[in-house]
């Protein structure tokens, strides 16, 4: 693009952001609302592909009905000149996989917080009744006090659109960070994004991917059958207690992951309270807003561990030994009143 122009005489492009496998995007300005947007415009190659259109079109209308602060927010969707473009909200910063690229390893204390952001907006996602199917650290937007959201629900899934004995020839996603059970062709959960997310968190502590090969048919196989490096072989500091959490999103079975991404969430969030305080949970910027931890702690639990109150527990005891004692006086009260 040479020179600016108007997408239906309302949007300025002014220069490009990014370019991606099915569209570009552009930051541009809302003449009419006077504000800063970005526009992802599906590519001329693609224009004409009804797959491809039907991709784009479900990506707005996914992203359309959530709201959450981790998540890009779309504004509007339209057509102009033959092209198909979506308007969203502009979040300055660069995406999670240039931050990787730019950093090598983040620590806990600088991961932690980023992956429970994450787990919001997508276990947000999960409630709402959709899987991303996308989940990778290039559809997650930085913002520079560390701000993130999720974005590109391009080829989300409809939970209840999915069987479970489905089956695909087509697999949808990235081949570095879908989950076996989308390498297979099979159908995806809430637990493949769980998965997804897993790899970007290896990815993170670690500088590297847990897989590499040099075709998308050797990295499903991998996912399928192997088992990457032990991340306390490469990091010997790393705490025990995140290995485990690490160990639990990649299985292979999708039972055999945390189930949600709210779930993987709320664990992230008891670690970083426990292990990494007070550089988790007091500096303001590790958390998107408190919105983002009241929405974890409030999200409904999937299979939330059991946090047993000692001393309630020894209370209702006391409290029905006592209910107890007084039956013999209310049968004895009775019998009186009868006579």
């Amino acid at each position: 693009m040479t020179e600016p122009r108007l997408l239906n005489n309302r949007y300025e492009l002014l220069e490009q952001l990014g370019k991606g496998g099915m569209a570009i995007v552009y930051r541009a300005r809302d003449t009419m609302l006077e504000r800063s947007v970005a526009i992802k415009v599906l590519r001329e190659d693609y224009s004409h592909d009804p797959s491809f259109l039907d991709r784009f079109r479900q990506e707005a209308k996914a992203a359309a009905n959530l709201s959450h602060p981790n998540i890009v927010t779309v504004h509007d969707f339209g057509l102009d000149h033959g092209q198909l473009f979506i308007v969203m909200e502009f979040v300055p910063g660069t995406d999670l996989k240039t931050l990787i690229k730019q950093k090598g390893r983040f620590s806990p204390e600088e991961a932690v917080p980023l992956l429970v952001q994450a787990c919001a907006g997508i276990g947000y996602a999960h409630r709402a009744g959709l899987v991303h199917c996308d989940v990778k650290p290039q559809n997650m937007l930085v913002t520079p006090d560390m701000r993130l959201k999720v974005t590109d629900f391009g080829i989300a899934r409809v939970l209840s659109t999915i069987r479970p004995e489905e089956q695909s020839e087509v697999v949808w996603g990235s081949p570095q960070y879908f989950s076996p059970e989308q390498a297979s062709g099979a159908a995806p959960s809430p637990a493949s994004d769980v998965y997804s997310l897993g790899i970007i968190m290896y990815e993170m502590l670690t500088g590297s991917l847990p897989f590499h090969a040099n075709t998308a048919e050797e990295l499903a196989h991998l996912h399928l059958e192997a088992d990457p490096v032990p991340i306390s072989e490469m990091l010997p500091d790393i705490p025990p207690a995140l290995e485990q959490i690490q160990n639990k999103v990649l299985a292979k079975e999708p039972s055999q992951r945390y189930r949600t991404a709210d779930q993987l969430g709320r664990v992230l969030l008891n670690f970083g309270n426990a292990k990494l305080s007070p550089a988790l949970a007091l500096t303001p910027e590790v958390i998107s807003a408190t919105q983002t931890t009241q929405a974890i702690k409030a999200a409904p639990p999937v299979a939330r561990d059991l946090e047993i109150d000692w001393v309630s527990v020894g209370l209702a005891f006391v409290a029905m030994v006592a209910v107890l004692g007084l039956l013999p006086l209310w049968a004895w009260v009775i019998s009186v009143l009868r006579h």
